[in-house]
């Protein structure tokens, strides 16, 4: 539980007199060795270009430009409207290309060329056109022969262009995202300060609940902690309470919160250091006894998590997880959660691991020490009122797991 002290210093409660929600206040935050993270970082960027065998990448995700310069600008807007771009050689300067401000690790900033219609409007094609002669150009100023280019969430225009000029393309996600996979020490540090500011909001979001608090009141708690700590955003609103939390996915309304009712939530967290937390807890709110049934439904989802964790360690496959998973009972299949496990580190990850209901494994992967991945449950049967959500974050190690979340269960649900 988080030792958060409870203490208003006005009536009203104004944010003005918030002494609370900064979690230094309380423990120490870790001491990030910056260059470190960033040389692993981009190390294992160069290490997965050489295994494609490709001369750079051209990477444009918000999530990527964090993990390889470490540049977190206007990340969501970038994610739907891209205008900064880098060019990530496996030999040679990174150039940051539109960059707002000057903070990353790029090497060179340059201006760039419009790639949204945002930018270009509908002279996209021939924006493409100039984009394929900068990377050309590119090539030549770090005297690479190498013709073969990786290229992440970009228009096709641009890939015909680059195609045009004899450039050979392949996608840059798999190398992005498959550079991420294993963490460095820094990397789990900055996770379980992510998790750690998290639960801190958490456990003000559990004290909160009282007559009148909505669903989204509760859950702006959460928000605003992970503000107040430099966090970044959250993927969803995923707080349901009473006739809500089933079917699961329905993020938080107005709906008052109410006495007998579950109350679910998902942090989906992009946290402090561009890392992310990923946990699941279902409060009860009331005075009187769960009812039997809701009982049932937490001692399900808490076991399928316990016995699914169990699981992991160095050398398991995704196959295996599959299939020695806890068995779900079958008036829970149609509403169970979309995976049993997944990956996480800047947000949700590869690999995944789907219900063996759901369909066999479409892929290989394997459990290795320093992923880091997220066990998850949710136990609800349709046409019922109540469900319940449960989720832990957790570090692979040399001879099984680690916990990095460390939220309690709700006694009064296990009993």
């Amino acid at each position: 539980m988080s030792d958060t002290k409870l203490v208003s210093k006005d009536p009203d409660g104004s944010l003005l007199s918030d002494n609370w929600s900064d979690l230094r206040q309380f423990r120490q935050m870790p001491e990030i060795d910056a260059q470190r993270l960033d040389k692993y970082r981009k190390d294992r960027l160069r290490a997965a270009m050489r295994a494609s065998d490709v001369a750079m990448c051209v990477l444009v995700s918000p999530i990527s430009l964090r993990h390889a310069i470490d540049y977190n600008v206007y990340p969501l807007f970038q994610s739907h409207i891209p205008v900064t771009y880098v060019f990530m050689p496996v030999d040679g300067p990174l150039v940051l290309h539109a960059g707002l401000g000057n903070e990353s690790t790029a090497d060179v900033s340059r201006p760039g060329r419009p790639i949204s219609f945002f930018e270009g409007g509908a002279e996209l094609t021939e924006n493409a056109r100039l984009f394929a002669d900068d990377i050309v150009q590119f090539l030549s100023e770090i005297g690479s022969k190498n013709r073969r280019v990786a290229i992440e969430y970009v228009n096709p225009s641009i890939t015909l262009a680059l195609l045009q000029r004899g450039i050979e393309v392949i996608d840059a996600v798999d190398i992005a995202e498959g550079a991420r996979v294993i963490k460095s020490a820094d990397e789990v540090e900055c996770i379980r300060w992510a998790c750690a500011v998290a639960e801190h909001g958490i456990a003000r979001m559990q004290a909160s609940m009282g007559p009148g608090v909505t669903e989204v009141q509760l859950w702006g708690i959460l928000n605003y902690t992970n503000l107040a700590n430099m966090g970044g955003w959250h993927e969803g609103r995923m707080l349901a309470s009473g006739p809500r939390i089933n079917p699961w996915l329905q993020e938080a309304t107005q709906r008052v919160i109410e006495p007998g009712d579950l109350v679910g939530f998902d942090t989906d967290m992009v946290g402090p250091f561009g890392y992310f937390c990923d946990v699941s807890r279902t409060f009860y709110y009331g005075k009187d006894r769960p009812t039997a049934r809701q009982r049932q439904l937490y001692r399900y989802a808490y076991d399928e998590l316990h016995a699914n964790m169990k699981l992991i360690r160095p050398g398991v496959t995704m196959k295996d997880l599959q299939e020695k998973a806890w068995p779900v009972p079958e008036e829970f299949h149609e509403q169970a959660y979309t995976c049993l496990m997944h990956g996480v580190g800047m947000c949700d990850e590869y690999p995944q691991v789907k219900p063996i209901f759901r369909g066999p494994i479409a892929f290989e992967a394997t459990l290795e020490a320093g992923m880091v991945v997220c066990v998850e449950s949710y136990i609800g049967a349709v046409g019922e009122r109540d469900g319940v959500k449960l989720e832990e974050q957790v570090l692979v190690t040399a001879d099984g797991y680690e916990l990095l979340s460390s939220y309690p269960f709700e006694d009064r649900l296990l009993d």
